[in-house]
C-alpha cells in the first residue's frame, strides 16, 4: 500500500477497529484497482473483519470496522437508527453566506453522469432523504494559480500561469443522514463546491498546496458492544491547518 505507509489505529477493543484513513486510498477493493485498499490492509490481521461505513476514496479521517458480525450488525443497526454522530471539516468555494445552516434535500441520480449524485432539480431514479446541518469556521482568501496554456496561442510569449486570491470558507459539517457523496452533492447544492472536487467541482480553483478533495472525517461517536459511548478524533490534516493558518483573517461576507 504507497510503499512504507501505515494507517493509524485511533481505538481498538475486541470487536471495533477505528482508524485515520489517508486521502488517496480505496475503504474496499475494487476490482479494476490493483492498489490495496483498507479492507485489505486490515484483513489479515482481522478476518472476520467488516465494513461499518463508507468514506470517498479522497477523503479522509476517522473510519469505524468491525471485526466480527456480531459487532457489523451492532453499528449498522446505530447507522441505520442515525445514534452515530459525525462531524467533518470542509474548504468550500466562495463565501458561505449564513454562518450555520440545514440542508435538507433528498438526493437522487444525475442523469448525465452514472458516478454522480444530485440534489434538487433534475435528480433521477429514487429520491433518499439526506438532511447535513453546517457551521461556518472560517471565510477567508487564498492564493490560486490557474493556468491558461489552454486558451493561449501557441508560441505566444503571455505568462500562462496567474495567480491570484480567491475566497474560501472553512466548515464544520454534520451529516444527519449518509448518503453517498453527501457533503458533496449538498454543498454543490447550496453553490458551495468542495475544493478540489473532481468529480462535482471540476473547474473550480484549488488554493495552493492543495491537491486533494478538501474533506475531512473529524470525529465519530459511537456506542460500543459493552455500551459505553465512544468519541474518536483525527487531526485536522496538514496541508488543511497551514491553509488555514496562513490566512488569519476572517473577510467579511
Amino acid at each position: 500500500m504507497r510503499g512504507h505507509m501505515r494507517i493509524k489505529i485511533l481505538y481498538e477493543d475486541a470487536n471495533i477497529l477505528a482508524i485515520d484513513k489517508p486521502s488517496g486510498i480505496l475503504v474496499n477493493k475494487i476490482e479494476k484497482e490493483k492498489e490495496k485498499s483498507v479492507f485489505d490492509y486490515f484483513l489479515k490481521k482481522y478476518p472476520k473483519l467488516e465494513l461499518a461505513h463508507r468514506l470517498d476514496k479522497e477523503t479522509s479521517g476517522v473510519m469505524i470496522l468491525a471485526k466480527n458480525q456480531k459487532a457489523h450488525e451492532f453499528l449498522k443497526k446505530q447507522f441505520k437508527d442515525r445514534q452515530i454522530k459525525k462531524i467533518y471539516n470542509a474548504i468550500v468555494s466562495g463565501y458561505v453566506k449564513n454562518d450555520h445552516g440545514i440542508i435538507n434535500k433528498s438526493i437522487g441520480r444525475s442523469p448525465r453522469d452514472f458516478r454522480r449524485r444530485l440534489a434538487g432539480r433534475g435528480a433521477r431514479g429514487e429520491m433518499r432523504e439526506a438532511i447535513t446541518e453546517y457551521k461556518v469556521l472560517k471565510r477567508f482568501k487564498a492564493s490560486c494559480v490557474q493556468n491558461f496554456s489552454r486558451f493561449t496561442l501557441k508560441g505566444s510569449d503571455t505568462d500562462k500561469n496567474f495567480e491570484h486570491t480567491v475566497p474560501f470558507t472553512f466548515l464544520e459539517v454534520r451529516p444527519k443522514t449518509g448518503r453517498t457523496h453527501q457533503i458533496r452533492v449538498h454543498m454543490k447544492y447550496l453553490n458551495h463546491p468542495v475544493v478540489c472536487d473532481s468529480l462535482y467541482n471540476p473547474n473550480g480553483l484549488c488554493p495552493k498546496n492543495i491537491s486533494r478533495l478538501a474533506l475531512h472525517a473529524k470525529s465519530i461517536e459511537f456506542r460500543n458492544l459493552s455500551g459505553k459511548i465512544i468519541k474518536v478524533e483525527s487531526p485536522l490534516p496538514k496541508e488543511f491547518n497551514s491553509l488555514i493558518r496562513a490566512n488569519g483573517r476572517i473577510d467579511k461576507k
